[in-house]
């Protein structure tokens, strides 16, 4: 039995991503900060709900104290929740991006690295995205090239960053990050268009079902490792 979090996954990328690994056999804990929209997306999938704010050290210790408690580890975790910003760059909002889509990565990962230990394949999956690579964001043949949010798109890198350096500080676990591709969800309403989110989900559940001995430390996107 294969025991998953996914955080944010009351909808877009982490529900579907949810949904295809029920389908799989997975044990699935939807992590979300709302607890009606949580409980009302694992119903809906008959998953199970955790209240997880990746803000919060005592809500995301939480969390993970209570799938212990009830599953005793952890093989697969997946860190979906992000935000956008505003569209305002300044301080205020730069600290609340990079806290949850970076510094919310490493509180939720340091709380699951005890369950993950003894997991006998234990994975990490991370979506980032190519907006934070200087690659894709200095090639005009790239979406990335053309788009204006700094905030995020410096997250992101911080994100695909992390995944390298726990690749090689944690060498039991495999730790991956991947750009889903241009996805129709709330957080992208303003730009129109993108595929559906069950679509961009296919890459999230190849990560996190890699064999034992499958890739570490990578970036990747549906047809596999990317520059960044």
């Amino acid at each position: 039995m294969t025991v998953t979090l996914i955080t944010g996954a009351n909808k877009g990328i982490g529900f579907e991503t949810a949904k295809q690994l029920l389908e799989l056999g997975h044990v699935v804990y939807i992590g979300a900060r709302d607890v009606e929209r949580g409980e009302k997306a694992a119903a809906t999938l008959g998953a199970r709900f955790v209240r997880l704010d990746v803000t919060d050290d005592v809500s995301v210790s939480s969390a993970l104290e209570t799938i212990g408690a009830a599953e005793g580890s952890l093989d697969v975790l997946v860190h979906n929740a992000g935000i956008l910003g505003d569209g305002v760059t300044d301080g205020p909002t730069a600290l609340r991006v990079f806290d949850t889509n970076a510094v919310g990565i490493v509180r939720v990962t340091e709380a699951a690295l005890p369950l993950l230990r003894k997991s006998s394949n234990p994975t990490v999956v991370t979506i980032s995205s190519s907006a934070g690579s200087f690659w894709a964001a200095n090639n005009p043949d790239r979406p990335e090239f053309h788009l204006r949010a700094a905030l995020y798109s410096a997250s992101k890198s911080a994100a695909t960053m992390l995944t390298v350096q726990y690749a090689k500080s944690e060498p039991g676990i495999k730790f991956n990050a991947l750009e889903p591709g241009f996805t129709a969800t709330d957080m992208t309403a303003a730009f129109a268009g993108g595929r559906s989110p069950g679509e961009s989900a296919k890459t999230v559940v190849r990560l996190a079902t890699l064999d034992a001995d499958g890739p570490t430390g990578t970036f990747q996107d549906e047809a596999g490792e990317l520059r960044w």
